[in-house]
């Protein structure tokens, strides 16, 4: 009978030991493999962020959508509601607003759109860093919800120019570009011909990061010209 405390019984301990040990780490390594694998229509949430996606609207729409229906905590129940209840390009585009977790950068001409005004004051309401950009102009133009949003707490600078500030751009989290024609307007939902386009591409998104950015240091109030008039 072999001792335990021979030398080869103990060698031969940590072998069967480190082996056992390896088979473990291996098989951990594959469950982990496949809970993340691309497994078809089972892709896991991570791998949704992690894709690239160009994703296209196009306005103007039908109807108006439901907001109780698409961001109501328990929905609409309404039997006779007189909004609809099916996807349209504006209840797309609010959804990729809702989808902010951090930062929303929205650098628009004209904010009339109630519903696009209020889905923004939401994400404010929910912690996220909301900065807004517009044109001097257009501040106390008829629907203008820009006395609201600053009203939220919502920062909001314009320009100081004759020309216009006429981007329509927003910058999600840094990481998703919503571009286009697309004014916020309700003539631009139910009425103009429009166009956005909604991506990850981080070739895309980070020039229009950039673009924010200088735009809303050189629209800090404090840094334009103050005019002393003469008594």
């Amino acid at each position: 009978m072999v001792s335990r405390t021979n030398p080869m019984y103990m060698i031969g301990g940590l072998v069967v030991g480190s082996l056992v040990l390896e088979g473990m780490y291996y098989a951990w390594k594959w469950m982990r493999h496949k809970s993340t694998c691309n497994c078809g229509k089972n892709k896991t949430s991570v791998q949704l962020e992690l894709e690239t996606f160009h994703h296209i609207l196009f306005f103007p729409d039908q109807k108006i959508p439901c907001r109780a229906h698409f961001s109501g905590p328990d929905g609409c129940h309404n039997k006779s509601c007189r909004y609809t209840h099916e996807e349209t390009s504006l209840s797309r585009l609010m959804a990729y607003l809702r989808s902010a977790r951090q930062s929303l950068d929205v650098c628009v001409f004209i904010i009339t759109c109630h519903d696009l005004a209020d889905t923004v004051i939401a994400m404010h309401q929910k912690g996220v860093v909301v900065r807004v950009i517009t044109d001097c102009e257009q501040i106390d133009a008829t629907g203008s919800q820009i006395g609201k949003l600053r009203r939220e707490g919502i920062q909001v600078r314009q320009d100081n120019s004759s020309y216009f500030m006429h981007h329509k751009f927003v910058v999600i989290d840094d990481k998703v570009l919503i571009n286009g024609s697309f004014n916020w307007t309700r003539q631009a939902v139910t009425g103009n011909n429009e166009n956005v386009q909604i991506t990850n591409n981080s070739s895309t998104v980070k020039p229009y990061c950039e673009e924010f950015q200088k735009l809303w240091n050189l629209f800090n109030p404090a840094g334009y010209p103050v005019h002393v008039t003469k008594d």
